[in-house]
């Protein structure tokens, strides 16, 4: 009979969570770039940002506050610990990176799928290492736990929501171009990360 695998080190956890913000993190500087919009609570907190001129990274810090007490309860405390250093961790970051990293004409194809990629990866990285980027998710477990409505359909219901206020800050062909981003997000995650796959 084997043994089931060892988990993720201290050390492991701590890379993979670092990895996943910093990839977020450069993810978020093209996108607001390039004028996209995306889903979940990042992408309220850059509706925000663009409604208000408030720095992306304190809005998406406070956004998220109110999620780590259902996440506690939903998960425990140690996913809530590595969610607020991911979620702490770009929120620092998209405030310095954009002093460092700039970025010149770039078509919105292109844009959209490297913004795809980028936090596809990031996410499935901090998924690997037990965390997340708070938000909506933590709210759909709770819902489909409390009434049988599938997490994946608030979520749905959550980010259409977004892309239409989007529609009122945004051209609609911006507006499509980062729609074409948040699928091929969705596309990434759901090729390259299945548990019955993953097991370290």
């Amino acid at each position: 009979m084997s043994l089931p695998p060892p988990g993720h080190s201290l050390i492991d956890d701590a890379q993979g969570i670092a990895f996943g913000s910093f990839m977020a993190a450069v993810s978020v500087v093209l996108l607001t770039h390039l004028g996209f919009v995306t889903g979940q609570t990042a992408g309220l907190a850059i509706l925000i940002s663009y409604a208000t001129g408030w720095a992306f990274g304190p809005v998406f810090f406070i956004i998220n506050l109110p999620f780590y007490w259902l996440g506690w309860r939903r998960f425990g405390p140690v996913f809530v610990a590595k969610s607020f250093a991911a979620v702490a961790i770009l929120s620092v970051l998209a405030v310095i990176l954009p002093r460092y990293l700039h970025f010149g004409d770039t078509h919105p194809a292109v844009g959209a799928l490297l913004v795809g990629c980028l936090t596809g990866v990031g996410l499935i990285a901090l998924f690997r290492h037990g965390s997340s980027l708070g938000g909506i998710g933590i709210v759909g477990l709770y819902i489909q736990d409390a009434t049988g409505f599938r997490a994946g359909w608030v979520q749905m219901i959550f980010d259409a929501a977004l892309f239409l206020v989007a529609l009122t800050l945004r051209d609609p062909v911006t507006v499509g171009w980062s729609f074409l981003g948040a699928v091929v997000l969705n596309l990434t995650i759901a090729v390259n990360h299945r548990k019955d796959r993953y097991i370290a």
